[in-house]
């Protein structure tokens, strides 16, 4: 490593040897669920080449029953149901809030992809990015720098390479309802930058199972009660052949890894550096394709791939240090049994966001000889 860092500037040379395993092992994570969207796209392609019909809300309830019956027993068994009870009957606004910007989230991208072209939907899923800036700005007092800023520049501008890539090899496709695609898919992006935001921030209070249970939970039943309203039709009339059910089936798993992982991922770093890793799914979907399909795999990819990599690690490399305390939001403003600070190990309240929150957390989920990795990429004042 000493000969890697050899004619670098001082700050920049010490910077990375302090946090160089820390971006390799977000860099990682932040691929890895990149790799599960380009997987969900893949095989939602896959189900509406066999059904020409769509039923998101249906593909969805398999992912969030998962979330429920996995993740629910473990936070029981880990909180116990008094310390469960006190926090969804303080803040239970809030996981609602979550489960209700995701499940149309995911439904109102879904469809945008059915009425409008894929260069519109690649262009405005990019509206994720500044919204997540401007959300996490107000609720977690987060300020970016010059530097953060700049990789963020970056990766939209490996994002726009990928786009002239799939133009040039012609992958577009007519809009059948270029307004009414644009708007869904503007409202998708909306909701997801949300949904990511507010999990960001009670991940930063509670644990990662215990959130993502309240979110299966509270999920199932909105998006059940949706899909009773606009798909119990279409489902009765659908063929379900031995490859949707496969392709049905592999898509709820996916989706799972994905709602798994995230979370580690906001708490290891932040739901902006998030949004950036997953821009390079078009490249892993590339790769499938020329491993499935035979596709040619162009320079001009490789360059947009290297290019989002490059402003991730711009973006990481000078963070800001961390604050002692995030914005007091409505329903965390008083601790409650179970808050990451009241864990076992710890002498009392941690502020949300210091070391020893972080260190409280590292026991809760390791043990208690294991080491905070948390490490936000910009300031929470």
């Amino acid at each position: 490593m000493e000969l890697s860092l050899r004619g670098l500037p001082r700050r920049l040379a010490g910077r990375l040897g302090a946090n160089w395993q820390h971006f390799v092992l977000i860099l990682v994570v932040g691929q890895v669920l990149s790799l599960c969207i380009t997987g969900t796209s893949v095989i939602s392609n896959k189900i509406a080449g066999l059904e020409p019909v769509t039923v998101p809300c249906f593909q969805n309830s398999i992912v969030y029953a998962l979330l429920l019956i996995v993740y629910m027993p473990i936070s029981l068994m880990r909180l116990g149901p008094r310390a469960m009870w006190a926090n969804i009957k303080q803040r239970y606004y809030w996981y609602i809030l979550l489960a209700a910007v995701d499940v149309e989230g995911n439904y109102f991208v879904v469809k945008a992809f059915s009425y409008t072209s894929l260069l519109s939907c690649m262009l405005l899923d990019t509206w994720t990015l500044p919204c997540v800036v401007v959300l996490t700005f107000f609720m977690m007092k987060v300020r970016f720098r010059w530097a953060q800023i700049l990789g963020v520049l970056m990766c939209l501008g490996g994002m726009g390479l990928l786009i002239k890539g799939d133009m040039d090899a012609g992958k577009d496709y007519p809009a059948r309802d270029a307004v009414r695609g644009d708007i869904f898919m503007l409202v998708g992006a909306t909701c997801y930058a949300l949904s990511n935001t507010v999990e960001e921030f009670i991940v930063r209070h509670r644990p990662q199972y215990e959130t993502v249970a309240w979110l299966g939970l509270f999920a199932t039943i909105i998006n059940g009660v949706q899909m009773s309203i606009l798909e119990h039709k279409t489902l009765g009339t659908m063929e379900w052949t031995g490859a949707i059910v496969g392709y049905t089936i592999g898509f709820g798993l996916v989706m799972f890894v994905l709602y798994t992982l995230a979370p580690f991922l906001f708490r290891l770093s932040s739901a902006t550096f998030y949004n950036l890793s997953i821009l390079t799914s078009d490249f892993w979907g590339l790769v499938f394709a020329k491993y499935m399909f035979g596709q040619r795999i162009t320079p001009i990819y490789g360059g947009a791939f290297a290019m989002i990599v490059s402003g991730l690690f711009v973006y990481h490399v000078f963070p800001y240090p961390e604050p002692e305390r995030m914005a007091r939001l409505p329903g965390f403003r008083t601790p409650v049994a179970g808050d990451l600070g009241l864990m076992p190990g710890s002498n009392g309240m941690a502020i949300p966001g210091s070391p020893t929150e972080r260190d409280n957390f590292s026991e809760l989920e390791s043990g208690p000889s294991s080491k905070p990795l948390s490490t936000h990429g910009a300031a929470i004042e």
